[in-house]
């Protein structure tokens, strides 16, 4: 995942500090240019390294139409969330929008908001889940003893989560933003090696077509399906839309902005995804880094790839712990834990903090692997997220106000969203998923 969670509570946190007015003019101060790169670093994260596997199942023209189809409904969803927030601002002043939670709460009550962050939850969760198998497989690619890869498991118990548990520790957010900017620094550097190793695959392969099997444009609708869970995932800088559009001095020109934003995200997405597949084939690995040469740029990458992922995953971490923390503070219970005691209530929320640490490790090494859980998240909870839950907001909120035509799409997005996490939790139970 990439900085999407520190950018979008760094917003929100500005927002709330502000009392502009409603209108064209937005809670902050940043520029279309601003904002489109905002867009841009919030999405790109960690799960592009898989779009070539998911090409792999799926074909790369196949992959390339679903990955577009996904872009062009993410974009039409987060148009949506944009719609309810500007009704439920317009229909009473004094509340203010500033997550999906609020949303949810807006929409439907306390139930919505309890529904909506449990899901914010379980995304985040399987973002950082994801992470630390990406970490503990390149490294286990890089190390060896005696003459054996060391297995991944063991790279997350004995060096990821000491590293996380000593970072957990650390609650401000300035602190962490560097980390975070290391890891898109290096991210960026990643795709870089990994286009230009495509290129030199090519090259290979064009030499040797007789000897290397060559690469399909479809190859059934089971890889398209699972290929379309990964790249939900991709855009999992969904949840922030309501945070990034506040932020803007000219609000008005968000959706012009939005669009050119994803229009880039989304053909970068497409152009990754097929060339890494037509690069290597069948032989393309689950995180495309794997498929780099042992020539020591691409060792560089990998190692400053894991550092900085490990690095910043506090901060991917931290809407999480917020959530739960909003939670047991808001709790009677652990008030009568603490009996009124800031230094034990400081070491209960600690506490959980590790806790949940831990338990993300030991999913970690359960996991079959890092694409196959990219894609169950986003098949089943970054869809409801992303689809499900925006179409339900506007059908909510706006009411009548809507058109025949207007209904009918959102109600055509929730039945697809529905069914999408409906099939990605039967593939992965049935092992119809990838890599199954």
């Amino acid at each position: 995942m990439g900085g999407s969670e520190e950018i979008s509570i760094t917003l929100i946190e500005e927002g709330r500090d502000c009392d502009a007015p409603k209108g064209s003019g937005g809670d902050g101060g940043a520029t279309s240019a601003q904002t489109v790169g905002n867009i841009v670093i919030s999405i790109l994260g960690t799960g592009v390294l898989g779009l070539p596997y998911a090409f792999r199942f799926a074909g790369w023209l196949s992959g390339s139409i679903v990955v577009t189809i996904v872009g062009i409904v993410i974009y039409y969803c987060m148009m949506l969330l944009i719609q309810c927030r500007k009704k439920v601002e317009q229909e009473n002043s004094s509340i203010r929008c500033y997550t999906l939670g609020d949303l949810g709460a807006a929409a439907f009550g306390t139930w919505g908001r309890y529904v909506t962050e449990f899901l914010v939850f379980i995304s985040y969760a399987g973002g950082s889940v994801a992470s630390l198998l990406f970490v503990g497989h390149n490294l286990s690619s890089l190390f060896t003893f005696h003459h054996r890869p060391i297995p991944a498991s063991a790279f997350v118990f004995l060096i990821l989560l000491p590293v996380q548990v000593a970072l957990s520790f650390i609650r401000s957010l300035s602190v962490l933003a560097p980390f975070s900017a290391f890891a898109d620094v290096c991210l960026v550097l990643a795709i870089a090696i990994v286009l230009s190793e495509d290129v030199r695959q090519l090259r290979v392969n064009n030499s040797n077509y007789h000897d290397h099997g060559g690469a399909l444009a479809f190859r059934g609708f089971w890889g398209s399906s699972s290929a379309a869970g990964v790249a939900t995932f991709c855009y999992d800088g969904f949840g922030m839309t309501l945070a990034l559009e506040s932020s803007m001095a000219e609000r008005r020109r968000f959706p012009w902005v939005l669009f050119q934003a994803l229009f880039g995200v989304t053909s970068a997405y497409i152009f990754f995804g097929a060339f890494g597949y037509l690069a290597f084939v069948d032989d393309t690995r689950d995180v495309i880094t794997l498929n780099l040469s042992d020539a020591w740029p691409a060792t560089v990458v990998k190692v400053g790839l894991c550092i900085a992922i490990a690095l910043s995953l506090p901060t991917t971490l931290r809407p999480i712990n917020e959530i739960i923390e909003t939670k047991m503070e808001a709790s009677r219970w652990f008030h009568k834990l603490c009996i009124g005691s800031p230094s034990k209530n400081r070491a209960g929320l600690q506490a959980v903090r590790l806790l949940v640490i831990v338990i993300l490790a030991i999913v970690a090494t359960s996991v079959p692997g890092f694409t196959e859980i990219i894609s169950f998240t986003g098949g089943t909870v970054c869809a409801l997220l992303s689809f499900v839950l925006p179409a339900m907001f506007h059908l909510k909120l706006m009411g009548l106000s809507l058109t025949l035509w207007q209904r009918v799409v959102d109600y055509i997005v929730l039945c697809i969203g529905f069914l999408f996490t409906g099939y990605s939790t039967y593939a992965t139970i049935s092992g119809q998923a990838m890599g199954s």
